[in-house]
């Protein structure tokens, strides 16, 4: 149980706040690079900041302020250009650094005041295996990790993101908490389907630190230690990520009481229909409420934010009662008030990366990576569940567009 200045502490995200500043030390993902083919320019509020996300003529990224810096315009009315992104209402234009490149009428009539002080905030983006990460913290920026999933081939991957209306921790949370597969995916949806059946029992967890974050190990009525559930186990990755070896997701903080969940999937073709390459990895948004307002439930991710949700916007840890299934939760705690201290004496947080070599390949404990990467027949995906549902429909998110499963099906040649 959390004092409430300590859940305070873990939870409020805004500018100058201790956890903001640590979340800040980290690349976060804010979109798809594909949102931007068709429009340039997405508004998008991140870590408490209203900000827009652009793509300009020349390929280049830019995160910039919302207004303006002439007379607070919305610059989600702009438009993009060659090089930067420009005001439509008085034609000043903004370069990715956020330096004020041109100003037409001034540059006309009075070219020499200087725009030096006439820039605006702007954060670097990068673009990695079809996301969109933005650093938000103080320069210069670490090195982005590159997951080694995102430099698999011959697969078909997707983003998919959804609006969350509770605080960021809640949410991840769920990523270091097993015992709520047994229940929540398994027995939950077992009762919405009318079935009394149970699933099986969780009887033993481990909960480890790596170096990118936790894992969990569990065993289960039917398996043995030699399972990799128990040998490899599950990522909870830090500081708000989860690996689950052919996804990830995190989430983001919009704000105290908001968060954007970003995933990333993989499905690695089946063997024959190498080479495989994907032009353009479709981003889209999951809806979480249905017509009467309520929370869709039918599907994992949608089933997981309904329990986020459902603690309110900022969970009051002040009147848990947390047992030993929940040890994983108190070490990342922990870990987070560690870190937190860290910042504070002006060092590096745990998961930060300066060493380019390190980055560029990161390998994470996967339970089924040889299929990942090697590749299994098409008959062979009615051995592994989660494949083989995932050829009679997307089980994450509710939502996933028809072009986006035509596609997925031509991939894998179904």
């Amino acid at each position: 149980m959390l004092t409430a200045a300590r859940n305070e502490l873990l939870t409020r995200v805004g500018p100058g706040t201790p956890m903001g500043e640590l979340l800040r030390r980290y690349w976060q993902p804010v979109g798809g690079a594909s949102e931007l083919l068709k429009d340039p320019i997405k508004p998008i509020r991140i870590m408490g900041e209203n900000l827009v996300l652009y793509r300009d003529r020349g390929g280049r990224y830019g995160l910039v302020d919302r207004h303006c810096t002439h007379r607070r315009a919305d610059l989600a009315y702009g438009w993009v250009e060659d090089h930067g992104i420009r005001c439509s209402y008085h034609g000043w234009r903004f370069d990715e650094s956020g330096e004020c490149v041109e100003q037409p009428y001034e540059d006309t009539t009075n070219p020499k005041p200087s725009k030096a002080n006439c820039g605006t905030r702007a954060y670097p983006v990068r673009e990695c295996a079809g996301l969109l990460f933005a650093y938000m913290g103080p320069l210069p920026a670490p090195e982005l990790p590159v997951w080694e999933p995102f430099l698999w081939p011959n697969g078909f991957r997707e983003v998919v993101l959804a609006d969350v209306p509770c605080n960021w921790l809640q949410c991840q949370e769920n990523s270091i908490d097993p015992i709520h597969f047994e229940w929540m995916h398994d027995n939950w949806s077992n009762r919405m389907r009318g079935s009394d059946a149970s699933s099986a029992k969780h009887l033993k967890l481990k909960f480890e630190q790596i170096d990118h974050g936790f894992v969990y190990k569990r065993v289960r009525e039917g398996q043995s230690e030699q399972d990799r559930a128990w040998t490899v186990g599950r990522v909870a990755l830090w500081p708000n990520g989860f690996y689950l070896g052919r996804h990830f997701e995190w989430r983001v903080p919009v704000d105290d009481e908001n968060t954007l969940s970003v995933a990333w999937f993989f499905v690695r073709v089946p063997k024959g229909r190498e080479p495989y390459v994907q032009d353009t990895v479709p981003t889209w948004q999951a809806p979480i409420r249905d017509e009467n307002g309520r929370w869709i439930t039918s599907h994992v991710i949608n089933q997981d934010i309904a329990a986020w949700a459902g603690q309110g916007r900022i969970a009051d840890r002040t009147r848990e009662n947390l047992r030993s299934s929940d040890v994983g939760i108190t070490m990342m705690r922990n870990r987070l008030f560690e870190e937190l201290e860290t910042v504070q004496k002006g060092g590096d947080p745990w998961g930060v990366i300066r060493d380019p070599a390190k980055a560029r390949n990161i390998a994470l404990p996967d339970m089924g990576r040889e299929a990942n990467v090697d590749g299994i027949s098409l008959a062979e995906f009615d051995n592994d569940p989660v494949l083989k549902q995932r050829l009679r429909e997307f089980r994450h998110h509710y939502g996933q567009p028809q072009e986006v499963r035509d596609a997925f099906c031509a991939a894998m040649g179904i």
